[in-house]
Parts: structure tokens; sequence; C-alpha cells
């Protein structure tokens, strides 16, 4: 079974990878237009990168989509002065969920899901229903989750540490880092 998994970051994919890669056969996708300054994508990047190439992780494909911090700064311009959690958060999840079913239907895979899920500090319940909404746009069966359940957050945390993995202070889109 096929799964193109959306990945945020090194630190939230590490618990969620290990997770899944149980069950599915992953694709780890990169697709984060929300995260700028541009030097703050390539760190992150970088960091999923040598993550990936770990013992632990050495199985799993790796693809990047292209990354557009202006197409996404346009999409959200008219929420930037919402606090986190508000609509900017729900345009960005569409935006990068969106990208990852579409790459899942025409790559073949069977489903999608995204690592967001795993941050306490992100909506499970919306993300699941924009991922439904999703899979019956592109007929690719969206992966429901809430990795932070059952200790998936703190399992993150306890592998970014064995690991050294860079853990960033904010989501990556500059309206929250100026919140900051």
């Amino acid at each position: 079974m096929r799964l193109l998994l959306h990945c945020c970051c090194a630190p939230c994919g590490s618990h969620v990878i290990e997770l899944l890669s149980q069950s599915y056969d992953v694709t780890v996708l990169f697709y984060n237009p929300n995260i700028d300054p541009p030097e703050e994508y390539d760190k992150r990047l970088a960091e999923l990168r040598r993550m990936l190439e770990l013992p632990d992780y050495a199985g799993a494909e790796f693809v990047t989509g292209e990354y557009n911090a202006e197409a996404f700064n346009a999409a959200t311009e008219l929420f930037w002065d919402e606090r986190e959690g508000g609509r900017r958060c729900e345009v960005c999840f569409d935006l990068r969920l969106r990208e990852t079913a579409r790459l899942a239907a025409g790559g073949g895979y069977g489903y999608f899901t995204t690592t967001l899920s795993v941050s306490p500090h992100k909506n499970a319940k919306l993300l699941n229903e924009i991922g439904g909404k999703l899979e019956q746009e592109y007929g690719v069966e969206y992966l429901c989750a809430d990795f932070k359940k059952q200790d998936g957050y703190k399992r993150s945390i306890e592998l970014s540490k064995k690991y050294g993995l860079y853990r960033q202070s904010y989501c990556g889109c500059l309206p929250f880092l100026k919140e900051r």
C-alpha cells in the first residue's frame, strides 16, 4: 500500500514515518511554500534529507514540491492579522494537502496524509476535514489521523533528541514569526 506523506519538518516526520512505515510503503513529500525566509526553508529541507539518510528511515522515498513563498503569501495575505489557528492556517493546510492529493492521484498512490497533526498546535479535526474533502475531489484515500495522540508528540521529541534534529520555533510563515 503506497502512501504519500506530506512532511512539514524532520521532527514531525520522525514519529509519523516510524509509525506509518510499519503498514505502508511511504514516500515523503516536502511541500511547504509557507516557510519563510528561504534560509529557513533550506534548513528544514536539509534536515529532513539528513534524517531520511539515517538507517531507521532509509527505506522511505523522498520528493520535494515547488517552493513558492510568494504564492503562499498571496493566498493568505487577507488573514495575516489572525493568530495561529485561524483562517490563515486553514488556507495553508488546504494549499499543502491539495498539492499532496494532486501528486498522490497522479503518482498512483492509494493514500495520502500529513505529519501536521503530530503538533499540539495544529487542529487535527480541521486537517482531517480538509483531507476528506480532497479525497473526494482527487479520488485518493486520505488517511485520517491525529498523530499527537498516544504520545505521538512525545515520541517525536524523543526521536529529535536521539538524532539531534533541528526543532524550529515557529510553523514557518512570516505572520506567525512576527507574532512571536
